[in-house]
């Protein structure tokens, strides 16, 4: 209902309004994760609780049940938000051919296409878009304006959403996220630049789910954040990862820069990987809070992610698949972005650099605090030691590396080293 654009220039421009949410099978079959699934149960709740109980829902085919109920109200126009994937492209695009459609940015800082090179295009590296980002302009942040829907409008029945999800899940709702917002800005903002990457601190906002589902306006946390540069440019990635995605779609397949050696076939470390039993205690503690959390904090995602693509070397597909069946925050843009810069595919211009477990776990858990908690079985022993129980007695049946790193870093760098 906060700075909601196509929401408030929809009351605006009309005497009554219908806000309508469509629970599509093909996104529900398709990206129906239980960790989403009732996150997206309880966020509609609230936000049916904040329309006054007038929010619309229907279960369909999109397209389908937006023009039924245009019709059956009388309405003309749909206002929407503006979206990145080819499937929210192609929806936009057939909802035109039978009603106006007007597309408001509010996904975005600043609007998916906002942001262009001098020649037009789409930018795919960081660092030039980030300064022409900073540049542009900014809309008003928008209070929550009045509604008025249609007499005799039939709301729909809330369905239950609820699903077998991970148990230390965070809840839904824009109420919680405006709560979790104020918090952070509060007592967190301060020290993010220091402490984000402190594995143990968990320092970060945590407020990517809320982004995901419209809980929280990315500009208003742009406004509130706005005396911490480090946490704004995360806010600027998630806007890249947009405006390139908008630009090229396919990349949810495809690779932005093709890799030069194939990837492997192993689907044994594959599935220790996923159940976080690959003998790197940092890698697994990752895995294993993804699985209990459905969220990682963004250091642990380059950290198991650079594991599998270069370490490993299994295909970042596989990476991105299991991360959109348990992350609630699984947007596809971030998460193909992250997962092709994470393989060296992407938008990285340094796409051979790889990151090595234990110099990882020895810069940001130092202390072994993060493995602790997420891998109980390694509780008793002290210090950084924890890092490399191979190495002592007493690390009970937690598994020995199934890789070695250094061997497995000198043939990546084979494999992507320039020709002469």
């Amino acid at each position: 209902m906060h700075d909601n654009p196509a929401l408030t220039a929809a009351a605006a421009a009309a005497e009554h309004v219908v806000p309508l949410f469509v629970l599509d099978d093909a996104v529900l079959g398709s990206a129906a994760a239980p960790n989403r699934v009732a996150f997206l149960g309880e966020t509609l709740r609230d936000l049916s609780a904040s329309c006054g109980g007038t929010l619309a829902v229907r279960r369909g085919e999109t397209v389908a049940e937006v023009v039924r109920l245009a019709r059956d109200v009388g309405a003309t126009a749909v206002f929407l938000a503006e979206d990145a994937s080819a499937f929210a492209q192609r929806r936009e695009r057939r909802l035109a051919e039978q009603l106006e459609v007007r597309s408001f940015p509010s996904t975005s800082v600043v609007g998916i296409d906002a942001v262009r090179t001098t020649a037009g295009g789409s930018y795919r590296i960081f660092t030039p878009y980030f300064r022409a980002w900073l540049q542009t302009p900014r809309r008003a942040v928008l209070e929550p304006p009045r509604l008025a829907p249609p007499p005799g409008l039939e709301p729909g029945e809330l369905p239950r959403l609820d699903a077998v999800a991970s148990p230390d899940r965070a809840r839904g709702g824009e109420r919680e996220g405006r709560a979790r917002l104020r918090r952070f800005v509060r007592t967190g903002l301060a020290v993010y630049a220091e402490r984000a990457d402190d594995l143990a601190a968990d320092a970060t906002s945590r407020l990517s789910p809320y982004l995901h589902f419209g809980c929280v306006s990315p500009l208003e946390l742009e406004r509130s954040a706005s005396e911490s540069p480090a946490f704004v440019r995360q806010l600027a990635w998630r806007d890249f990862f947009l405006q390139l995605l908008d630009a090229a779609p396919e990349t949810v397949h495809r690779d932005l820069r093709p890799r030069r050696a194939p990837w492997r076939e192993d689907p044994e470390a594959l599935e220790a990987w996923k159940e976080g039993r690959t003998g790197y205690p940092i890698v697994d503690a990752g895995m294993r809070q993804l699985r209990r959390e459905g969220w990682l904090p963004n250091r642990a995602r380059l950290v198991t992610a650079s594991f599998l693509t270069k370490t490993l070397g299994i295909d970042w597909r596989c990476g991105a698949e299991h991360f959109a069946e348990l992350l609630v925050d699984a947007d596809v843009a971030s998460n193909t972005g992250n997962w092709q810069w994470a393989a060296g595919t992407g938008a990285d211009p340094r796409g051979n650099r790889i990151l090595n477990p234990l110099r990882q776990a020895a810069r940001f858990d130092p202390n072994g605090d993060y493995v602790r908690c997420h891998v109980p079985e390694l509780e008793g022993i002290p210090g950084g030691a924890v890092h490399t129980p191979w190495k002592l007695p007493g690390a009970g049946d937690y598994p020995r590396p199934i890789v070695d790193h250094a061997d497995a870093a000198e043939r990546f760098r084979t494999e992507t080293r320039r020709p002469d």
